[in-house]
């Protein structure tokens, strides 16, 4: 089960991305990560951009919502979303 944190700002949680995937679409959890392979390359930002869209639409969420808080040039990342609760990312997630 992934850690979610709510705090004023949103919610955040660490994700682990694996660029260069055969498509977007979340590919497990690992500890406490969510695991999510990205078909975009890890160039100029591109993978980065495509986690922040995989995000949004999965969350129904504009994307400026959505926001990669550290980790922007590693695959571990902490992401966080705007304007949502932990129990309904976590209802979208289904994890």
């Amino acid at each position: 089960m992934i850690a979610l944190r709510e705090t004023a700002a949103g919610v955040s949680f660490a994700a682990r991305v694996q660029p260069r995937a055969s498509r977007t679409a979340i590919a497990g959890v690992m500890g406490e990560a969510l695991r999510v392979a990205v078909a975009a390359t890890p160039v100029e930002g591109k993978a980065n951009e495509a986690l922040i869209r995989f995000f949004a639409e999965l969350l129904g969420v504009p994307r400026s919502a959505v926001e990669i808080v550290s980790g922007g040039a590693s695959r571990n990342k902490v992401v966080r979303v705007a304007g949502v609760s932990a129990e309904w990312v976590r209802g979208r997630l289904g994890v």
